[in-house]
């Protein structure tokens, strides 16, 4: 599936990749330099390609609340919270950003799984009075990240008010836009926004964020310097270092996305049994790796410790702040302590790994 901004991007040098069946924008011919801006400035990034649906109807909060790890009870419009969809064994299913809207509950999340999850939702509804409606086709979705985000969606002059809260929204209605939707979201551990906007005026949006954010030395920013930023922050992202073999404890969104004094929800017990018995088998650590690689590990290559399997590698990247090659992974609790030297082996051979604190970059 294309972006409908794509000639919009190839005006800009814009270089094309694929996510998930979905077109986004690998990088506008440098990335580094896109990235540098995601890290000091602000970068523009298009994340259209991603699902969003809505969930409308007077049970939709109670209904999603029995779905997902976190709790949508106690969100008040404008609030959200992140959370995730597991199966009733606990796996992951998918992650979600969720933002209480004023008649609606908005789920963005990964590209590719908007059938999957608005069918896993959809087989749970009996008689409640909820509907699940695929609003991509509407509402293209604009990220602005980095740590002068916020002083780019104040240049454009549109909001009253930022909100300030993590997963935050506010709405305006703009006699041209139309109704744009502001959240909160800092998907880089530094700053961040979404700005949700009707298809036709996505355009004339996209133009004003880049343009305000070339005034502070930011610019329009692809997918490749965003997942470069990701992984030196030590974030999971749901099809690279989270898929259905995890559950949601082994991949360090414990803190972030579950409640544990919340009522019922699939996955429930076999979550809270794993917390009370206080530990799990493997964890997401950060590891350095040699220097002198000429080709990064791929995800799934294993890593051991005393000649003994104990994990695998699950993203990768060079980074460019630290000049260094490191990556996400999974390691087994016997191994998985900081300063830990473990043997990572892939197609070209064997080379030393070490555990290292996350985040990568403070």
């Amino acid at each position: 599936m294309s972006l409908s901004l794509h000639e919009l991007h190839h005006g800009l040098g814009a270089r094309f990749g694929e996510l998930n069946g979905a077109e986004i924008v690998a990088d506008y011919g440098d990335w580094p330099a896109e990235h540098a801006a995601l890290r000091a400035g602000a970068g523009v990034i298009d994340l259209s390609f991603r699902s969003r649906i809505c969930l409308t109807g007077a049970d939709r909060a109670r209904f999603l609340h029995g779905q997902v790890t976190n709790d949508v009870k106690k969100l008040r419009a404008g609030e959200g919270c992140y959370a995730a969809v597991t199966t009733a064994k606990g796996k992951m299913e998918s992650d979600l950003n969720i933002f209480a809207l004023a008649d609606e509950l908005l789920l963005d999340f990964e590209p590719g799984l908007t059938e999957k999850i608005s069918a896993r939702l959809e087989k749970f509804i009996v008689a409640d009075d909820v509907q699940i409606v695929d609003v991509a086709p509407h509402y293209g979705l604009l990220s602005v990240q980095g740590p002068k985000a916020e002083d780019v969606v104040r240049s454009l002059n549109l909001f009253p008010e930022i909100p300030a809260k993590l997963l935050a929204s506010m709405k305006i209605s703009d006699a041209t836009l139309g109704e744009i939707y502001l959240a909160n979201n800092p998907r880089l551990g530094t700053s961040g926004f979404d700005l949700f906007v009707p298809d036709n005026s996505l355009g004339a949006v996209a133009d004003k964020l880049i343009a305000a954010a070339k005034q502070i030395g930011g610019r329009a920013t692809g997918w490749t310097a965003l997942e470069a930023a990701r992984i030196e922050a030590g974030i999971p992202r749901f099809g690279a270092d989270m898929d259905e073999t995890n559950i949601p404890l082994e991949c360090g969104i414990e803190s972030r996305a579950i409640t544990y004094t919340k009522g019922c929800y699939i996955g429930q017990e076999v979550i809270n049994r794993i917390h009370s018995i206080g530990h799990v088998n493997r964890e997401l650590r950060g590891l350095r790796l040699a220097d002198d690689l000429k080709v990064l590990p791929a995800r799934g290559d294993k890593l051991f410790f005393n000649g003994k399997e104990i994990g695998h590698v699950t993203s990768t990247v060079k980074s460019p702040s630290l000049n260094a090659n490191v990556a996400l992974s999974y390691v087994r609790r016997e191994a998985n302590q900081i300063g830990s030297e473990l043997m990572l082996r892939t197609a070209a051979g064997e080379s030393p790994a070490k555990i290292v604190e996350l985040p990568f970059l403070k």
